[in-house]
């Protein structure tokens, strides 16, 4: 009986209690241990028992080594495309953990009750990639023939209270941003930031005396060298026009001393008494009125209408407007808080008491009855949107129109000025007509500040402000073609805006037809009124007549054919002008008919804020 198989069975039954395959390198090292053994053979015969054990232990310890360090082989081999499509499920959820935990620590940052929280967080993260540097009272100031400027100011009470967030960043002392909300078509919240570029940009920190330094200040030397200066204040009804021209609001009425009116007017007095200008012997003479629905009126003779005329030389004149000669600041500090008190206010949509006229008011410097220079400084009436103006009452959409029409005729003057263009269209308003000698000449210079306000209710009127200012001068961020350059926080939302893109194109161009109808109304109207007064005095001044006719029916030795022939002349004239009379209020009659038919379409198509 042999040993060796013994040996054999035992190694077997080892392998198969270690279900291990066994590798090609293993069976050509032992062949004994897997290969049965003849029992024919005499040298396999007389190896001992103990070394074949030997040999079986170390081979069996070799396999498990080598099944340890290679698992990989003891199982089925993955393919590589499932291992990444396994890393890449990995990796996304991984991600989503992360901006779930994200989102609910900027959700415990942020008050979720607090209306457009969303934005506010978006409008602070992007606040922190800015490098701000304001302006300061220290910064060098550039002298402009059209010098654009734009300010800020902050929340107001009720903006506070309505909890409003601030869309308005100021980076530097020339670039503006307006963080505009925006909605994708799936609903998605996102910002298009705009950028706009002017020559001086002051945020909610900048003071008045900061405003007047860098604007209205550099144009005084102007007057005094005999050119022509003016300054305007720009921008939508409460966004803080005459707070910047007139001064601080002090319960119900102005502090004078603190608006630009007043530090101009000290300016002037502090450069009369200066020796180079000592001996032109200069007087000083203020005027102020206002220009309400087309009509001016003088606020310094209790309301008095006045006429704007051309002369013989074709200078424009104005008619019964008084100037008031003053020695001292505080003579006009007393006239602008005159003047100021009778300025025409109305309620409308984002302020109580705006100020519905323009108000212009003038330094006026001769030297012996001549004009020398003339500083206009005008706090124009607040903007409105066409859409805005188609009021359900008719008073307001009047103003609204004529306000938007004289805006629209001074921009057109100021790029002209610009440009030196040889023709300036200052006909086309009262307001352009009154400042004609501004925008002529080559020593005029103009300023222009546009107000604007933070909100976010305001954002869409606040765009419409700095895309005039802009076209105004045209200036550019990064040296292009336009002043206004959209920055996305995301690559994907124009594709996702474009969606609304023509409808909402559609919609403006039916409202730009309609717009059109109605300022075409709103102008015959105005043309039709004039022609109306027209008529109207001159039946007025045949009333003394009548009253003649019937004094000489008190005397008792009348002539009667006296009488008669007077009596059938004036009958004449006046039929002839009632006449006249009655056909333009007919025609008046039926141009308001055709401008409440148009706000009325105007109303119904306007798109919902």
């Amino acid at each position: 009986m042999f040993t060796v198989p013994e040996a054999q069975i035992t190694t077997q039954e080892n392998d198969m209690e270690l279900e291990l395959p066994v590798s090609t390198n293993s069976r050509k090292q032992f062949p004994a241990a897997t290969r049965p053994l003849r029992p024919s053979c005499p040298a396999v015969a007389e190896i001992p028992l103990t070394m074949i054990s030997e040999e079986v232990e170390e081979q069996v310890h070799s396999i498990r080594g080598s099944s340890s360090a290679h698992p990989v082989n003891s199982v089925r081999r993955k393919s590589c495309i499932v291992r990444e499509m396994e890393k890449m499920k990995n990796k996304r959820e991984e991600k989503k953990a992360q901006n779930s935990e994200m989102r609910i620590k900027r959700a415990q940052e942020y008050d979720n009750s607090f209306p457009n929280w969303e934005f506010a967080r978006m409008i602070k993260e992007f606040r922190a990639t800015l490098e701000c540097h304001p302006l300061t009272m220290t910064d060098p100031i550039e002298e402009h023939r059209i010098c654009v400027c734009v300010r800020k100011r902050p929340l107001n009470k009720q903006e506070l209270a309505r909890k409003e967030i601030d869309v308005i960043s100021i980076p530097s002392k020339c670039l503006l941003l307006v963080h505009e909300p925006k909605l994708k078509v799936d609903l998605t919240k996102y910002l298009e930031n705009q950028t706009f570029c002017f020559d001086f940009a002051f945020d909610e920190t900048a003071s008045n005396e900061v405003v007047y330094r860098f604007t209205a200040r550099p144009l005084l030397q102007t007057i005094f060298e005999g050119g022509k200066a003016t300054c305007f204040a720009y921008g939508q009804t409460g966004s803080g026009k005459t707070h910047t021209m007139v001064g601080d609001l002090a319960g119900k009425s102005q502090n004078a001393s603190k608006g630009i009116y007043a530090m101009a007017s000290q300016d002037v007095f502090l450069l009369k008494n200066q020796p180079r200008y000592r001996n032109l012997g200069l007087e000083i003479y203020v005027t102020f009125f206002e220009i309400y629905n087309g009509k001016l009126f003088d606020l310094l003779n209790k309301k008095a209408k006045l006429r704007v005329l051309e002369d013989g030389k074709q200078q424009v004149q104005v008619v019964g407007l008084q100037e008031h000669l003053v020695n001292c600041a505080e003579d006009v500090i007393k006239m602008i808080d005159t003047g100021s008190a009778c300025r025409t206010s109305g309620q409308t949509f984002a302020n109580s008491s705006s100020s519905r006229s323009h108000a212009c008011f003038q330094i006026l410097l001769r030297t012996k009855g001549k004009m020398h220079g003339k500083f206009s400084l005008v706090d124009l009436a607040g903007n409105e949107r066409g859409a805005d103006t188609s009021s359900a009452d008719w008073q307001t959409r009047m103003e609204g129109a004529e306000i938007n029409k004289s805006l629209l005729a001074l921009k057109e003057c100021i790029r002209a000025l610009g440009q030196n263009k040889a023709h300036t269209p200052f006909r086309e308003s009262k307001l352009t007509q009154v400042l004609r000698d501004s925008f002529i000449g080559e020593n005029s210079r103009t300023c222009m500040i546009s107000m604007i306000s933070p909100g976010i209710s305001s954002c869409e009127y606040t765009l419409n402000t700095l895309r005039y200012a802009d076209r105004v001068k045209e200036l550019s961020p990064h040296s292009g073609p336009s002043g206004e350059q959209p920055m996305q926080m995301e690559t994907d939302e124009t594709e996702a805006s474009s969606a609304g893109a023509l409808a909402a194109n559609s919609e403006e161009e039916e409202l730009s037809s309609q717009m059109s109808s109605f300022n075409e109304a709103m102008t015959q109207i105005r043309e039709l009124e004039e022609r109306a007064v027209e008529e109207l005095k001159e039946i007025t001044q045949l009333g003394p007549g009548w009253l003649e006719l019937s004094a000489m029916t008190e005397q008792p030795d009348y002539d009667l054919e006296t009488f008669v022939n007077r009596a059938e002349s004036a009958l004449a004239q006046q039929a002839k002008h009632f006449a006249a009379l009655q056909e333009v209020i007919k025609a008046l009659r039926l141009a308001m008919h055709r401008e409440e038919q148009a706000s009325k379409q105007i109303r119904s198509k306007k798109r919902p804020q």
